[in-house]
């Protein structure tokens, strides 16, 4: 992008991204150091979006206590008031621009209240980086921060998601993984806390996820699996808790060749002669939909607008299927860039995709690019946050055999719907 400013926004912020991390760990509370008005602003997006409850709590900061106080009373009043309620089993203590600015000394006053709360803190400013980068530099402050170092390896995987994973995609995962013979555990777990499932009352805490027990065992897995170019750093950081421990890294799980890689790897690490059955049998029927929808797919133009390490799910099984990426717009700098399959990749916003819809017949972006898709007249499938418009955003399903059969299917109905009707 060469604009001075942002004209219609794509990205969202780090702090957004450590919110998410944190909704992905048992009987956690995140606390925001900054605003009311920030923590309010991630609470509904994140609900618009989830439909669900979201959990989240903030110090409040203000003009006032920005200039006079270092940032230890107004934590420390929050952490009281907090437990004061509530008796969480993690406190997930993360920062905004203003405190960020400000210079407050998290690291200090989390070894202060540690004793008697246990606290994980991570510096996100939210004038940097970006939804991948918070979420990323989270789950490396827990796994630096809870995890034990282990000399011994177990039966069992860590499992890492990239933050553009939903919940059902990060269960269907988890249950792949199973179906070779091993424990799984995802750091974090937002497939059980963010899910959609009809619970008891609207909890204070996050409802499920990955317990802090767990995390602290997490140094003993026999590997560690990422996925999405943003959490490569997360396994190493992982891996230093044990040199026995193995680390398995996929750019992305989309489409017939990654999927293979990834299955292949599995067979491999679990020493088994074929994958189960039902693996099988959806890789047939993979290749089956290539093959029907090659015909409506290939030659399509489209224009990705989305984070970085979805973008490439998206771009790796739409290629497979002939169709071409017109342009990749990514709110953020990515390692995962440098594979993405076109000739005009942009760090940028919505304003930068406009250019190349004349030429284009389908746009994947978020709800905000609904407005484009009726001005330039060209086809839309919605992913990423937010999608204000769509229920059962955490069910929707985009990886592996399975989950690229069905992407297929659904682009190419709505690329056959939208050229009877223009």
């Amino acid at each position: 992008m060469n604009k001075p400013l942002e004209i219609n926004p794509l990205k969202l912020s780090q702090p957004m991204g450590a919110l998410l991390a944190f909704l992905g760990i048992k009987n956690c509370m995140p606390l925001m150091h900054g605003a009311q008005g920030c923590a309010s602003f991630s609470k509904v997006f994140f609900t618009r979006h989830f439909n669900d409850p979201i959990a989240i709590q903030t110090t409040a900061v203000n003009d006032i206590t920005a200039v006079i106080d270092g940032g230890d009373y107004s934590i420390s009043e929050a952490v009281k008031n907090i437990t004061a309620k509530v008796t969480p089993e993690l406190i997930g203590l993360f920062t905004t621009g203003l405190t960020e600015t400000k210079g407050d000394d998290i690291r200090g006053v989390a070894s202060i209240l540690n004793p008697q709360h246990n606290i994980v803190y991570v510096h996100t400013p939210d004038f940097e980086g970006g939804l991948e980068s918070g979420y990323t530099k989270t789950i490396e402050a827990i796994i630096e921060q809870l995890v034990e170092p282990q000399d011994h390896i177990e039966k069992k995987i860590t499992l890492i998601p990239h933050v553009s994973m939903t919940p059902l995609e990060v269960e269907r995962v988890k249950e792949q993984i199973e179906l070779f013979g091993w424990s799984v555990f995802a750091l974090p777990d937002i497939s059980e806390s963010l899910d959609g499932h009809l619970g008891l009352k609207q909890g204070a805490l996050s409802s499920n996820g990955i317990s802090v027990s767990e995390i602290q065992g997490l140094g003993s897995s026999h590997a560690v699996i990422t996925i999405g170019a943003s959490v490569r750093n997360c396994g190493e950081k992982l891996c230093s808790k044990n040199q026995n421990m193995q680390h398995l890294h996929f750019d992305t799980i989309g489409g017939l060749r990654a999927s293979d890689a990834f299955y292949g790897e599995l067979i491999s690490l679990s020493h088994v002669l074929r994958p189960h059955a039902s693996i099988m049998r959806w890789r047939k029927r993979l290749q089956d939909a290539l093959l029907d929808t090659h015909f409506i797919l290939g030659g399509l133009k489209v224009v990705l607008a989305c984070e970085p390490d979805q973008m490439v799910l998206f771009s790796s099984i739409l290629t497979e299927a002939g169709a071409k990426i017109k342009a990749a717009i990514s709110s953020t700098k990515s390692d995962a860039l440098d594979k993405m399959p076109s000739s005009h990749i942009i760090i940028g916003d919505l304003d930068d995709a406009e250019r190349f819809l004349d030429e284009s017949t389908l746009l994947i972006t978020n709800f905000h690019g609904e407005r484009l898709s009726k001005k330039y007249k060209t086809a839309l499938i919605m992913r990423g946050f937010p999608d204000y418009e769509t229920l059962g955003n955490q069910l929707k399903d985009d990886i592996l055999y399975q989950g690229s059969t069905q992407f297929l299917f659904e682009v190419a109905n709505c690329v056959s719907v939208h050229s009877h009707h223009n």
